[in-house]
């Protein structure tokens, strides 16, 4: 039986385990699909050579840490400098790693289509793995688009920073941070809220709930919204195919 699976620190929650084990079910694939929560990158080696893996997602917060335990990078993935998904290539000889990044397609095919004519610049929150993929998803969208995080930078505005001049000229929002995440869906990332118009589009990488106060607090204020949950099953199905080619 092909093994799959999903690392990360806590996964509890996870969609792929789910998506995966409904696909196998529905398409009558021999396959299974396990969580491998690991304390620290570090027992990645270990959890490899014990298991002879079919293919593998990465989340957080390890979508860069495993990086340096592959063998070979895809051209997008080299460029982001992160990854969610590693292809297993088996020979007599060796087996190789290889990472891919399907955040990047699986956002894209999601968020374009809500793209409007004020939708040139872009505000992303967080500045973790996932925020790296969607910089590049927005680069060749040819958005303009500056990193937030609690701390200012030469690349990143930080929460305190951000005035009503600031949110009238990113009309885009989005949240690539875990906050808001079930259990704790009653918290938001620190935006004034108050300058948001129906200008605006909000885009949450955070799918559960489907809604998250992020979106809400953006539709009070007229803004369009968007979960992360069709970004979910669009990477799911870019990497089915990664593991799958020839």
């Amino acid at each position: 039986m092909e093994t799959y699976g999903l690392i990360g620190k806590t996964l509890e929650y996870s969609f792929s385990k789910r998506y995966f084990t409904e696909k196998f079910e529905t398409e009558g694939i021999t396959a299974r699909y396990e969580l491998f929560e690991l304390p620290d990158i570090s027992h990645f080696p270990l959890l490899v050579a014990n298991n002879r893996f079919s293919g593998l997602n990465v989340t957080v917060p390890y979508k860069e840490k495993v990086i340096p335990f592959l063998d070979e990078l895809d051209p997008v993935a080299q460029k982001i400098g992160a990854v969610n998904t590693i292809r297993f290539i088996y020979s007599d000889v060796r087996t190789i790693l290889k990472g891919y990044n399907t955040d990047m397609i699986g956002f894209t095919n999601s968020f374009a289509p809500l793209l409007q004519p004020q939708h040139q610049r872009a505000l992303i929150l967080g500045t973790g793995g996932a925020s790296k993929a969607i910089a590049y998803a927005l680069k060749t969208l040819n958005i303009d688009y500056r990193f937030v995080s609690r701390e200012p930078s030469v690349e990143a505005y930080s929460y305190r920073q951000l005035t009503k001049e600031i949110m009238e000229a990113y009309k885009i929002i989005i949240n690539c941070t875990p906050v808001g995440t079930f259990p704790n869906v009653d918290v938001a990332p620190g935006i004034p809220y108050q300058y948001l118009t129906p200008e605006h589009l909000l885009y949450d990488l955070v799918y559960n709930p489907d809604k998250t106060l992020f979106l809400r607090l953006g539709e009070e204020h007229g803004a369009t919204t968007k979960s992360g949950l069709d970004m979910l099953y669009g990477q799911a199905i870019a990497a089915w195919v990664i593991w799958n080619q020839k």
